[in-house]
């Protein structure tokens, strides 16, 4: 990403000048993009999935501008579960199908990724009669089977229990020792020193500091860093 910029009604939402994330030259980790609310952490992540266009800048995976061809290359989940009015199952087998699998494919994947989220009792419940945690479960599930080369998460678990809490970042560790590459958004300081390999505060639109999980907590560069591991409000 480079030179990025976007204003709506007059206000600058994001001024990011270089962001590189999952290269592939470095080892997959997992990025948590911390900061206040506006600060522009899920701007941002909508710009990088391409759901926002920018004012100026680009966005580019892997060397070239997002297409329709790569889409599936790139994964989000959000804070608020976006299920198909269907069987937890069924979800997870259209996602398949949507992408080439045939239909006796599809079932036996799906049911291996419930297994692997722990829902496999689950499987031919309504989506919409799950609890948000299993919900939340399902669409990571879903999320994952897919095989992307990143995925970005806006807060996943930020309305859900801690047992499910724990599932899904279990899952997501478990990923990224597999080789992939996950962008997670998060108000939880606990949950930062669990998950993150490295840390990107936001304010304001911008980016004030990007290390490793070690340096953004014991040394960090920038002091609105230090504020906010404080526990101060930053506005």
């Amino acid at each position: 990403m480079h030179d990025l910029h976007l204003s709506r009604a007059g206000r600058e939402l994001l001024s990011v000048k270089e962001l590189q994330l999952g290269l592939p030259d470095m080892p997959a980790c997992c990025t948590v993009i911390v900061g206040p609310n506006g600060a522009g952490k899920s701007v941002l992540v909508r710009t990088l999935c391409n759901l926002l266009k920018p004012d100026n800048g680009c966005v580019e995976w892997a060397g070239q501008r997002p297409d329709k061809t790569r889409r599936h290359r790139v994964g989000l989940m959000l804070q608020k579960p976006v299920l198909l009015r269907r069987s937890a199952q069924a979800n997870l087998t259209y996602a398949l199908r949507q992408c080439g699998h045939t239909r006796r494919e599809s079932r036996r994947i799906s049911l291996i990724a419930l297994e692997q989220a722990g829902l496999t009792q689950i499987a031919r419940v309504q989506a919409h009669r799950l609890s948000g945690g299993e919900q939340q479960r399902l669409v990571l599930a879903r999320a994952l089977l897919l095989n992307p080369d990143i995925l970005f998460l806006d807060e996943p678990t930020a309305n859900v229990d801690a047992a499910s809490t724990l599932v899904i970042e279990q899952q997501l560790r478990t990923a990224v020792t597999a080789g992939l590459n996950v962008v997670l958004i998060s108000h939880d300081q606990g949950q930062v020193k669990r998950m993150a390999d490295r840390v990107l505060l936001m304010h304001q639109g911008r980016i004030l500091e990007h290390t490793n999980r070690q340096t953004f907590f014991n040394n960090p560069s920038h002091p609105l860093t230090q504020r906010w591991i404080n526990g101060e409000l930053l506005v």
